[in-house]
């Protein structure tokens, strides 16, 4: 993996939050790398890796339709000399009820484009049961 200048990365990273907290669905899907892949962890039926813009649109999709997932702000964007990150808090709706937790999403970039995601959740656990049924 090739270094970048930290403000390269924070400038991708930071104009993807920027999309998504003005939910510009446009910008936000522009802002993925043809190839881009995002790791999901957990015990759930999306845990997994995704490959490709289709596939993690798909992912992102399901996600949405099991939780109703709500940016409710972003904490910090961050950038170092290989990854970005985003700190935010989201809402998923769960059995009647609103849950806020804080997720962290660790970035690559690649050719001005987010290449590669990792997604961080504070309760794992919480994030199983929502996505598991």
């Amino acid at each position: 993996m090739s270094s970048k200048a930290p403000d390269d990365i924070h400038a991708v990273i930071r104009g993807y939050a920027d999309a998504w907290a003005a939910n510009d669905v446009q910008r936000i899907v522009d802002s993925y790398h043809d190839e881009v892949v995002f790791h999901y962890f957990g015990r759930n039926p999306l845990a997994g890796t995704h490959r490709g813009k289709a596939a993690c649109l798909a992912l992102l999709k399901k996600v949405k339709e099991r939780t109703n997932r709500r940016l409710v702000s972003i904490r910090d964007v961050l950038a170092g000399e290989h990854y970005g990150l985003i700190v935010a808090v989201e809402q998923f709706e769960f059995q009647g009820r609103a849950v806020e937790l804080e997720r962290q999403l660790r970035y690559t970039v690649k050719d001005g484009k987010l290449a590669e995601c990792w997604i961080y959740d504070e309760d794992q656990r919480f994030v199983d049961e929502v996505l598991g049924g």
